[in-house]
């Protein structure tokens, strides 16, 4: 696959000397889909804003499509759609209209059918001539993806897209950007729905504290760093891990029902043949097994930490 956003050694350094990017390199493959997670504050919105040209880095450079972002700004920018976190628009306008003008603001002729085409495809077109105003907040947000299209990118940066948006709507929307993928545009996704990450993307980038931790394919990553753990339903609770159990990573739940042990799916050895044997010595009956990899959100939360410490 062709990188179509690259970036190299980029940093911003504000005024009063907050470093929000430090030494970001990335590069980014046309077609694909990239989730970049990280916690409030890690430099998420500060890296889409400088790519967009929003913001002004102070060190090292980045190209969409080949266009450098600050000598070949006007190229680079209308390659690119961006749906921002927050909802700015004319309350007083029409959906039409509103999608029209930001057409027009990257000097695209008229083409009235594929406004409609992305309205019907965001599920807008019924809601054409409604005022902003009188649409929901999930509406809305479509609405900023309609205008960010419009203009036909090749790279679409969505910021927290669904954030205060209802678990159906969200799903829906998650549609939206698999067919957007399939048309062929490149989607650089930022969200606190973890979720979210792992049901789309293809890759994962962590970012935290201006710092990028990993880039990574998501499978491989879950592969690479995600633990299991066996639950074990026991057929009669016991009050306590048995000494003689003390060896292995075992933790009490469901009140004495069950016996959970993590394990290291890198490990030469998972350690369950020995356990198993050791709880038949122990005179443990059981009654089910059930294993279970670790999520996502876990690994996330994990590198924060770690990088946090």
């Amino acid at each position: 696959m062709t990188a179509i956003v690259a970036v190299e050694g980029l940093s911003k350094i504000y005024k009063d000397g907050f470093r929000a990017l430090q030494d970001v390199s990335l590069s980014i493959e046309r077609g694909e889909i990239l989730a970049l997670l990280g916690p409030n504050g890690a430099g998420k919105t500060t890296l889409i804003s400088t790519l967009c040209g929003i913001t002004t880095p102070s060190s090292g450079q980045a190209s969409v499509g080949g266009h450098d972002i600050v000598r070949g700004y006007r190229a680079a920018r209308a390659m690119i759609g961006l749906v921002p976190q927050e909802i700015a628009l004319e309350p007083f306008e029409k959906v039409i209209n509103t999608v029209r003008f930001s057409r027009g603001l990257f000097g695209k002729g008229k083409d009235e059918a594929l406004i409609e085409r992305i309205l019907r495809q965001l599920s807008l077109w019924d809601k054409r001539n409604n005022r902003i105003r009188e649409l929901s907040g999930g509406m809305k947000r479509r609405v900023l993806i309609a205008k960010a299209l419009c203009h036909e990118p090749d790279v679409l940066f969505l910021d927290e897209p669904t954030a205060g948006v209802d678990v159906e709507l969200r799903r829906d929307m998650w549609e939206v950007v698999r067919a957007l993928k399939e048309s062929g545009v490149t989607i650089i996704l930022t969200t606190h729905y973890i979720e979210e990450a792992e049901a789309m993307a293809d890759r994962i980038a962590v970012i935290n504290k201006g710092e990028i931790l990993l880039v990574e394919d998501k499978a491989a990553l879950m592969r690479r760093m995600g633990r299991k753990s066996l639950q074990i339903d026991l057929a009669d609770p016991v009050d306590a891990v048995p000494d003689a159990l003390a060896g292995y990573d075992l933790e009490l739940a469901q009140g004495g029902h069950a016996l959970i042990y993590h394990y290291d799916t890198r490990a030469e050895g998972t350690g369950i043949t020995r356990l198993l044997q050791a709880l038949a010595r122990e005179g443990l009956s059981l009654r089910d097994i059930e294993t279970r990899q670790s999520s996502l959100e876990e690994i996330f939360v994990g590198l924060v930490k770690e990088n946090a410490a």
